[in-house]
């Protein structure tokens, strides 16, 4: 080889190596999104970390198009609407909402009807949080009951059928379905990295991770002070779901009692059990959200199998300020209030 060959290879060496670094494409940033929209009958709040374009507007969507076409029970054009006016006929519908209604008719079977997705007639004759909230006519009640129960639901497939005169309504499962599903939609976007996502302070989402690790934490309210001080703060590892069901939510009072939207499917009227809160830490929003409800109806001792069945922890504060918690919960649970005090289930 020549001199002059020498030095051509040379250049082209170093022509390359010089391409290498001038070209070699820039690492992206992770960046953090925040938004509050409304969805699902409730203020949504998200915090998204990324490396591509925000995708909280999407996520805004996903959640209103979900509940305008799948679960509300008030536009016509919904599933679950079409399901309530078939008149007991059958009804073909997706294979997502067959999806939603085998699972909430698992949870309803386990918890004996303690979570029951009939109750939609009932709930809107008390009109808790309405502009019309009171109690019942004894008859009325008793009346609507009867058409009430979730043995009255067959699934066949994606086949649904109603029978005497029942109803659908997936509004204490229905924040827990938006998360699960904006879990699986981050899931297919590789730049996201983690996300926290609250609806209405009463179901949270947890995914991936922080850019500095630091613990997804999700603050607690306590029953009697909702809009004051938190009663304490819970971990939730990317993956997680947490959902609280409590009596501060929606109610009125009458002659000093409290009358909230949490009913006992067996007499229609509020559960009255000493709880003023449940929290639940599982691996699915729906299942999450509707044990949150099945264990305030069933209470915390005959809870526990049913929390055990499905993987999940819990806390379950009482009218005495005290915060019993699984062991799994002791782990991640931390009390603010010097008012409360903390105690194991075993």
């Amino acid at each position: 080889m020549t001199k002059k060959q020498k030095f051509g290879m040379s250049t082209v060496l170093a022509g390359m190596l010089l391409t290498g670094l001038v070209f070699r494409p820039v690492q992206a940033k992770t960046q953090k999104y925040t938004n509050t929209d409304f969805a699902m009958n409730t203020v949504v709040s998200e915090t998204l970390y990324t490396k591509g374009k925000d995708l909280n507007p999407s996520i805004g969507k996903l959640l209103k198009k979900t509940e305008d076409e799948i679960l509300s029970w008030t536009e016509e054009d919904s599933q679950i609407a079409q399901v309530n006016h078939a008149g007991g006929e059958t009804v073909e519908v997706s294979a997502e909402l067959a999806d939603y209604l085998k699972k909430t008719q698992q949870l309803a079977e386990d918890s004996q009807g303690a979570f029951d997705p009939t109750l939609g007639r009932v709930i809107r004759l008390w009109d808790i949080g309405g502009e019309n909230a009171g109690i019942p006519q004894t008859g009325e009640l008793e009346s609507l009951l009867e058409e009430t129960g979730y043995e009255k639901l067959e699934l066949d497939g994606n086949k649904v059928t109603l029978k005497d005169g029942a109803t659908l309504d997936l509004g204490a499962a229905g924040k827990g379905i938006g998360c699960d599903l904006v879990m699986d939609f981050l899931g297919q976007n590789k730049d996201v990295s983690g996300m926290i996502l609250n609806l209405g302070g009463s179901s949270v989402m947890a995914y991936g991770e922080k850019p500095d690790q630091s613990d997804w934490r999700v603050a607690i309210r306590d029953p009697r002070e909702p809009e004051g001080d938190y009663l304490g703060a819970v971990t939730l590892k990317g993956g997680e779901f947490l959902s609280t069901s409590g009596d501060y939510e929606r109610y009125f009072m009458e002659d000093g009692k409290r009358y909230h939207h949490i009913l006992d499917p067996e007499t229609g009227y509020p559960v009255w059990n000493g709880l003023t809160s449940v929290t639940v830490v599982c691996g699915s929003g729906l299942f999450a959200d509707g044990l949150s409800t099945a264990c305030f109806v069933l209470g915390k001792e005959k809870a526990l199998p049913l929390l055990e069945k499905y993987g999940a922890d819990a806390a379950f504060v009482d009218e005495d300020h005290k915060v019993y918690l699984t062991e799994g919960m002791k782990e991640r649970f931390e009390l603010m209030k010097n008012t409360y005090e903390t105690d194991i289930l075993k």
